[in-house]
């Protein structure tokens, strides 16, 4: 199943996406916003990828690949919608991460308004949710423009200060 937006190119991920998913979550720089810190080494990355495949299997939903449409052999980052828990509450979660390379041109936003269009319109979910951090000012502006609001601070990284969940409910998306 490949799907596009006006400049991007998003399939289901696949086993052969290993190197590019270490590349991409363990870059430092991807992860300045991320407490949790880049993925260690590849066997962290591949047990995170079985992860994904098993939601895609169980679900029939979650995380794509993204290329842009000039270069669909290159990809330049990863997310998708998936079934997050969250201080003991499970959310449809919506979350990205993009090479540094392709930060600043926009990918986030026409990433994100895809998701939750896809989200509502094809998976017929009733709510979409997303954390970002309170210095992440990009990303929450990322999920402002795609409908999100702030709801309240969750405690979902251990040992680290509070996220910022943001949430956008179907009516209310579909009053938009």
């Amino acid at each position: 199943m490949l799907l596009q937006t006006e400049r991007l190119l998003l399939r289901p991920v696949k086993e052969c996406d290993l190197i590019d998913l270490y590349r991409i979550y363990g870059d430092p720089a991807t992860n300045t916003f991320n407490p949790a810190g880049p993925y260690p080494d590849i066997d962290y990355a591949r047990n995170v990828l079985k992860h994904w495949l098993r939601h895609w299997s169980h679900h029939g939903f979650g995380c794509w690949a993204i290329a842009e449409k000039n270069t669909p052999s290159s990809l330049i980052g990863f997310g998708g919608l998936t079934l997050r828990s969250i201080e003991l509450m499970t959310v449809n979660n919506l979350g990205y991460r993009f090479e540094t390379a392709a930060w600043g041109k926009g990918y986030g936003t026409e990433f994100a308004r895809f998701s939750v269009a896809f989200g509502f319109s094809n998976l017929d979910l009733q709510e979409i949710s997303a954390t970002v951090r309170a210095h992440h000012l990009s990303s929450q502006g990322v999920l402002k423009k795609s409908g999100l609001r702030f709801i309240r601070e969750v405690h979902d990284v251990e040992k680290a200060s509070p996220s910022l969940l943001y949430s956008i409910k179907k009516s209310d998306w579909l009053g938009n």
